[in-house]
Parts: structure tokens; sequence; C-alpha cells
């Protein structure tokens, strides 16, 4: 199963450093039966898309939580068996928690797929999107605004073997 790991460009350096994702458990998406019935798609590369964004929006959460990270989201793409992503049951109708799986154990970075970054020109976007979520969370719906202005920003697609050069 492909999942995506939300991620900072600090925490790819330490995931790319130690040659894995963590410590489990880890966090991520995937197309979950929750967000095949939300998307309401059977074409797998959009429901995929679907939960990359999914990854893209927990990125910049976890850049909320990193002052000294740049601002710019991360996700990696890993493939692992289906029984080690686990939805859970009792937050499957959460709206939040839609795509979200938990992996128990640390991931090898060997499992990686492809990594997903922001460009250089999304940087503004998403600093102010981080700055504007608390406001965002509370209802402020021109602080929602300013954090799907983020979302207009396609994460670019780089190959594992880049990793040295987008961490560098």
């Amino acid at each position: 199963m492909r999942v995506y790991v939300p991620l900072t460009l600090p925490g790819l350096a330490q995931a790319y450093k130690a040659g894995e994702l963590a410590p489990g458990p880890l966090t991520a998406y995937a197309v979950t039966p929750a967000l095949r019935e939300w998307y309401v798609s059977d074409d797998i590369e959009e429901l995929e898309y679907a939960a990359l964004n999914r990854a893209a929006a927990a990125s910049l959460r976890l850049l909320a939580g990193a002052p000294d990270a740049p601002r710019r989201r991360v996700v990696v793409a890993v493939d692992v068996p289906d029984q080690d992503a686990v939805a859970d049951p009792d937050r499957a109708l959460d709206a939040a928690a839609l795509g979200e799986v938990r992996i128990a154990a640390a991931v090898p970075m060997a499992k990686a797929a492809a990594v997903h970054v922001d460009a250089d020109d999304a940087v503004a976007d998403v600093l102010a999107a981080v700055d504007a979520l608390g406001a965002a969370d509370h209802g402020d719906e021109d602080a929602r605004f300013t954090v799907d202005g983020a979302e207009d920003h396609e994460l670019l697609w780089y190959g594992v073997q880049e990793i040295p050069n987008i961490v560098g």
C-alpha cells in the first residue's frame, strides 16, 4: 500500500541520515475506505492525490510546531504492506482523520517511492498559512482562506535519489 508521510525539511534530512522514517508509530495518509467514500471516486490516481493532499495539510501543521523549519511542506511516499497501515475505526467518520493511518514501526527509506516538496514560490503562502492555522481552526473565514492558499500550490515530485539535493 502506498502511504504518504508528512514531514518538514529537517525531518526529511533526519530520516535520510538515519535511513528510516522513525520513530514509530508514524502518522501517514492513504486510500482508506473512509477516504474513498468521502472523495466519491474509483480512480486510484485521484484517490492517491487526495491522500497526498491530506498529508500536505498535516505537513503544514508540523511546520506550525517547528518555527525554525523552512516553510516548505514535505511528504514522503512509501510503500508498506497493507497490514502495516492501520486506520483508527473510532475515527473513521471524523473529517479531520480522513485517510489517516498509523504505522507502528519505523519505515526504511529504502521503501520510499518519491518525495513531494513545495517549490520556492510557495514559501510565502505556506508561511502565511502556518501563521493563520490557529485562527482558521477557530472559525475565522479569512484565516481559512489564507490556509487554503497554500493548497493552491502543487507539491513538486522528486525521486528519492534527489533527497541529498533537497536537504542539502
